[in-house]
C-alpha cells in the first residue's frame, strides 16, 4: 500500500527518468568488464534514483512552494548530468563509430557532402549568426519552461516537460545503437576550423564551451578520440522541432522566438560541421516519435497515478 502511494506521488518526467536511470544501471551491470566507472555510475543512478523519489514525496505532501518548484525543475539537470554519463558508458559498449555510413547516406542523398557544398557560401557573419544560434540550444527549453510554469498550472508544465526529458533519453538511445562523431572531424580538420570557418566577436568562445561540453581537450591533436560520441540521431533537431511544437501548443508569447532560434539552430547543425544530414532526418522523425508516444504515454501514466490514489481517470 505504501509502494502504490509513493509511486503516485511520481510525475511523469519522475516516471521516464526512474527508467532511464534503471536501464543505464543495467547496462553498466552488463558491461561491467568495458565500462570501467561502473561501480561509482551505479552507485551514482541508485542514489539520484532515491533523490527523485523523495523529492516527488516531499512536494506532494507537504506541497511548499521551494519544494513544488524543485521537483518541476531538477529535470532540466538530469538531463545534463545524464549525458554525461553516457560518455563514460557509449564507447567503452559500441566502441564501432557510424560516421563512414552517415557519409554514405548523405552521399547518396544528394550526390555530395553537404558540409563541403555549404562551406562555398560560408560569411563571417553568417557564421556568427548560426553559432549562437546553435549555443541557445539549452536556452530554448529554459524560455520554454518559465513561460509554460507561470502561465499554466502546474499539470501542463508536467506535460511538457516529461515530453522533452522522454525525447532526450529517447535520443540518448540513438547515440548508443550508431555512435558517431560528426562531420568536423570526418570530412574536416577539426584544428583548423576557426581558421576555415570564422565568425565575428563570439563564435569562438561559443565553439570552446560547446567543446568543452563534448568533453573535448583544448587544442589536443587527438581531439577525436575524447569527443562524445551523439551525433546520430540529431537531438538537436529532435528537441528543437519539440520544442517549437511545445511553444505553439501552449500558445506562448515566445513561440515566434523559438520557431527562428530553432530554424537558424537546424540549418547550423551542418553548416557549423556538426552533424550530417542524415543525423537531422532521424531527429526529425524522432521528434515526431516522440511527440505522438509520449502524449500517450503521459496519459496513461496519469491515468495510472490517480487509479493509484483513489481517484477515477480523467
Amino acid at each position: 500500500m505504501k509502494f502504490r502511494r509513493f509511486v503516485s506521488h511520481l510525475s511523469p518526467a519522475d516516471f521516464v527518468s526512474i527508467s532511464f536511470l534503471s536501464f543505464l544501471t543495467a547496462l553498466n551491470l552488463i558491461f561491467h568488464t568495458r565500462v570501467t566507472q561502473w561501480p561509482t555510475l551505479v552507485a551514482i543512478n541508485l542514489s539520484v534514483i532515491a533523490l527523485i523519489g523523495v523529492l516527488a514525496w516531499l512536494a506532494e505532501s507537504r506541497k511548499t512552494r521551494l519544494l513544488i518548484g524543485l521537483h518541476r525543475w531538477y529535470c532540466y539537470a538530469i538531463i545534463l548530468f545524464i549525458f554525461k554519463e553516457l560518455y563514460l558508458m557509449v564507447h567503452p559498449i559500441h566502441p564501432t563509430d557510424y560516421d563512414s555510413l552517415f557519409i554514405a547516406v548523405d552521399r547518396w542523398l544528394f550526390g555530395v557532402n553537404p558540409t563541403e557544398w555549404l562551406a562555398q557560401y560560408a560569411h563571417p557573419l553568417i557564421t556568427e549568426i548560426l553559432q549562437i544560434a546553435y549555443f541557445s540550444y539549452y536556452i530554448l527549453f529554459i524560455i520554454l519552461g518559465v513561460e509554460i510554469y507561470r502561465r499554466y498550472a502546474v499539470e501542463k508544465f508536467d506535460k511538457a516537460a516529461f515530453l522533452v526529458v522522454y525525447g532526450f533519453y529517447l535520443s540518448y538511445i540513438g547515440y548508443f545503437s550508431f555512435p558517431g562523431v560528426g562531420p568536423r572531424f570526418t570530412l574536416h580538420d577539426f584544428a583548423a576550423i576557426n581558421t576555415e570557418l570564422p565568425g565575428i566577436l563570439v563564435t569562438n568562445l561559443l565553439r570552446e564551451i560547446v567543446n568543452l561540453g563534448e568533453s573535448i581537450p583544448r587544442n589536443h591533436p587527438n581531439a577525436i578520440e575524447f569527443v562524445q560520441r551523439d551525433v546520430f540521431p540529431s537531438g538537436h533537431t529532435q528537441l528543437t522541432i519539440v520544442a517549437m511544437v511545445l511553444g505553439f501548443r501552449y500558445k506562448l508569447s515566445t513561440r515566434w522566438l523559438l520557431a527562428v532560434l530553432g530554424a537558424l539552430l537546424i540549418i547550423g547543425t551542418v553548416y557549423l560541421r556538426y552533424h550530417y544530414v542524415v543525423d537531422l532526418i532521424a531527429g526529425a522523425l524522432l521528434a515526431w516519435l516522440t511527440l505522438w508516444s509520449g502524449d500517450r504515454l503521459e496519459v496513461w501514466w496519469r491515468s495510472l497515478t490517480q487509479r493509484l490514489r483513489g481517484h477515477p481517470a480523467a
